[in-house]
């Protein structure tokens, strides 16, 4: 336990200097984007005293060490700012959208995570048979095309030749479950089909080289069912590299879902962060890239830590 402990604190640490170093970067990013904040944000048909009284009141007359202190600070004790576009509070802005990121990414999760370990375990139980093939050509295509056009081909079919779900996923708090459900249901299908492949496939690597084991023979010669086998002794021993990789996966629903909620114009940070891009609204662009990178590393991990618990033999790699 004491190992367990000490593992997920170097871990931790290492989430911690890995962030900063991302908000290093991304204070970069934002400080050689061309063009000049101020003028952008207040026009040109600005003077040069609304402007240099604009720049000062953001700070932007500082040094750039100092303003990236200050605003690293003013992170860490939960203060991000104004928007530059409304005024209104960036966390006020964060807590909203990312709900709603965190809710389309736990409802493809829902659907992707059961979906890939049932393939992947079929596909390992008829191993080289005409539906491991049809499981792989069919996952394997999903994940060859982009999101963006995974999404507008549902769109097609499912929204427009037929109109069985809304092409725009406009949710609101007012609104009950179901109607959430069935207005997101494109975007869960969309981040599905991306990911469950990488799921898939591992789950039934993982069972595979597990088969080889002794004690996966010795369950067989004792005439237990190919399917019994596979659940109750092969799957638990190859649950650590499935458990990182749907982590992993889980994390891409929850920093990949950008385009695809650019495409169904959902509510989402991923939505926010492109229109603050737009608009230049700086301040916003810079917390939301942050809450994406920490959300990154968090998931990762937990990735790591419950890989470690599923197989303790990983304290020791030797």
């Amino acid at each position: 336990m004491n190992s367990i402990l000490l593992m997920t604190l170097k871990r931790l640490s290492l989430g911690v200097i890995t962030l900063f170093v991302v908000s290093l970067i991304i204070f970069s990013a934002v400080e050689i984007l061309p063009g000049d904040l101020a003028q952008e944000v207040l026009g040109q048909t600005a003077t040069p005293e609304t402007i240099a009284a604009f720049r000062h009141e953001l700070g932007l007359d500082k040094p750039a060490i100092s303003r990236y202190v200050s605003w690293l600070t003013n992170m860490i004790q939960g203060d991000f700012g104004h928007s530059l576009a409304n005024g209104r509070a960036i966390s006020d802005l964060l807590s909203d959208r990312f709900s709603n990121t965190l809710f389309v990414a736990a409802y493809a999760a829902i659907i992707a995570v059961p979906l890939a370990l049932t393939l992947g375990i079929l596909a390992a139980l008829y191993r080289n048979s005409w539906f491991d093939r049809i499981a792989n050509i069919t996952t394997l295509s999903s994940i060859s095309f982009p999101e963006f056009f995974v999404a507008y081909i549902l769109i097609l079919f499912l929204s427009v030749n037929n109109s069985f779900f809304p092409s725009l996923a406009n949710i609101s708090d007012s609104m009950p479950l179901s109607e959430q459900l069935y207005r997101t249901i494109l975007p869960a299908i969309t981040l599905t089909l991306v990911v469950v492949v990488h799921m898939m496939r591992m789950t039934r690597a993982s069972i595979i080289n597990v088969l080889a084991s002794p004690y996966v023979e010795m369950a067989r010669m004792k005439g237990m069912s190919p399917a019994r086998v596979i659940v109750f002794h092969a799957l638990p021993n190859a649950l650590a590299p499935i458990i990182n990789v749907i982590a992993l996966n889980l994390a891409y629903l929850v920093v990949g879902v950008v385009v695809v909620e650019v495409v169904f114009v959902y509510p989402g940070l991923g939505q926010l962060l492109v229109d603050s891009v737009s608009k230049r609204d700086i301040t916003v662009v810079q917390a939301a890239s942050l809450i994406f990178a920490g959300t990154f590393i968090l998931l990762n991990l937990i990735a790591d830590i419950l890989s470690i618990l599923s197989n303790p033999r990983l304290l020791n790699p030797r």
